[in-house]
């Protein structure tokens, strides 16, 4: 599995890397343009992403824009509703506001609130159906 972490604080980013180090092959995005900008090199190297995990709140272009812009890219590359990236929001807030944004809003496929264990993480990608 091929997986981005779009997340600004560096200890976050090394316990999800670890967490996912044995399922998955990380790239790392520090801020939401970063992640943009990864998705798009991605698919043009023919290794899209099958799951990205977005920090809602990072610097230059937050995670839920972010996630607007890839799900705008998908759509003006005329990838099916079914091939799109999994994305997983991953946030210090637990606001029922802002996960009801992420999905009606962004098109988030999952939302986890920190901090992340390894439980949780399986738990999740085992719904979005990315593990057995």
């Amino acid at each position: 599995m091929k997986c981005l972490i779009a997340e600004d604080h560096l200890m976050s980013r090394r316990i999800l890397k670890e967490l996912l180090s044995t399922e998955a092959d990380c790239d790392i995005a520090v801020n939401g343009q970063e992640a943009i900008d990864s998705f798009v090199l991605a698919h043009e190297s023919k290794r899209p992403y099958d799951v990205i995990f977005m920090d809602i709140m990072m610097p230059q272009v937050d995670g839920m824009e972010a996630l607007r812009q890839i799900r705008a890219l998908e759509k003006k590359m005329s990838i099916p509703p079914a091939l799109a990236v999994k994305v997983i929001m991953t946030t210090a807030l637990d606001d029922p506001h802002t996960v009801i944004k992420s999905f009606n809003e962004c098109e988030a496929d999952s939302y986890i609130v920190k901090p992340l264990s390894r439980h949780k993480l399986a738990k999740e990608l085992q719904n979005l159906k990315l593990i057995a």
